[in-house]
């Protein structure tokens, strides 16, 4: 029996991803040796941070690209696991997976037993995931919003911004979206409940923001930098707080130049507080509090969530390049196997 996974393929990689960075390949199915396990992967998760796995060397040709993932355990040699257990893990870009100890893979992370009780199990590479805890960690313990301030959440409708800015709300401020194309912006609106959401597509969208934040801007989470944090900056109020967990603008520029570093001396230059955001600084102390207010918020429908799923291993690289280009709409995933849960 053999596994199809995606690897970088042997061409000098591009600035940009294109489809033939990528090389579809096959390997024999692994057997897991004692303290580990063998899982078939059911949910890649895509997301923009992984381009930057590859463009620094931390993906290699004739591996597995790196990837979050949901799986269901098919052999077990670790104690607690069984077969049958679905699991959040990091197979990567691959059909099948080890897990345990001594996997040498980059970017593994310790596998984790999900309850489908909480919700949809592809939820845990999402609301109920890391995702989640990214958007809870950058807006309520970064940035710690307060009723009645204003919070502009960038990329407001893809997989970290939809919970952000909804998170944000959970406290009472006041929320402003942006987004692209207006199916976005009314979904931004209308579905998740944000206060307004303005579209970075639009001639005057320096003006629209400027419009839709009267009293200024207390608090921003960012994704996309460039224009976006631009048309921001100057409406920042005196102590405002900004989290940086991405810069997708600037994903295509030598990976030498340091856009954070430039944008935080000028947000700060405007006495506001600015943090990075690493999510793995909070897994450990933050992961189960999370849940404990997250998971009642998503299964009641006061936060609501849209994933935007592709089907079977062979989409992955043009879900990956779709997805830097901002084509997707809500959370991007692929199903690469079938999904006993549903």
């Amino acid at each position: 029996m053999r596994l199809r996974y995606w690897t970088l393929s042997d061409k000098p990689l591009p600035a940009w991803p294109q489809l033939d960075t990528f090389e579809l390949r096959e390997a024999p199915i692994p057997s897991p040796a004692k303290g580990q396990a063998l899982s078939r992967t059911i949910y890649v998760s895509l997301d923009p941070y992984q381009w930057r796995y590859k463009a620094r060397g931390i993906d290699v040709p004739g591996q597995p690209c790196h990837a979050r993932t949901v799986s269901q355990v098919i052999e077990s040699r670790i104690e607690g696991l069984a077969p049958g257990d679905f699991v959040f893990n990091t197979n990567g870009w691959a059909e099948y997976g080890l897990m345990g100890e001594g996997v040498p893979r980059p970017g593994y992370m310790v596998p984790r037993k999900i309850d489908p009780a909480q919700g949809k199990i592809s939820y845990a590479l999402g609301a109920l995931g890391m995702l989640g805890l990214t958007a809870y960690a950058g807006i309520i313990l970064q940035c710690e919003p307060n009723p009645g301030e204003t919070a502009v959440i960038s990329a407001a409708s893809g997989g970290v911004g939809q919970l952000a800015g909804q998170f944000a709300r959970q406290r009472g401020a006041r929320v402003i979206g942006i987004a692209g194309r207006e199916e976005k912006c009314r979904y931004v609106t209308d579905e998740l409940g944000f206060d307004a959401c303005v579209s970075h597509l639009s001639p005057s969208f320096a003006q629209d923001l400027a419009d839709a934040c009267p009293r200024g801007v207390d608090v921003y989470f960012e994704n996309v930098g460039g224009k976006v944090f631009d048309a921001v900056l100057p409406l920042f109020n005196q102590d405002a707080r900004m989290t940086i967990c991405g810069l997708i603008a600037h994903y295509g520029e030598d990976i030498s130049l340091n856009p954070a570093a430039e944008e935080k001396a000028r947000a700060e230059a405007r006495r506001v507080r600015v943090q990075d955001l690493s999510v793995g600084d909070y897994v450990e102390s933050w992961h189960d509090a999370f849940l404990r207010e997250v998971v009642p918020w998503v299964a009641s429908g006061r936060v609501r969530y849209r994933e935007d799923i592709r089907e079977g291993i062979e989409v992955i690289p043009d879900a990956f390049v779709d997805m830097l280009k901002g084509e997707n709409f809500g959370k991007t995933l692929v199903r690469v196997s079938y999904d006993p849960s549903l």
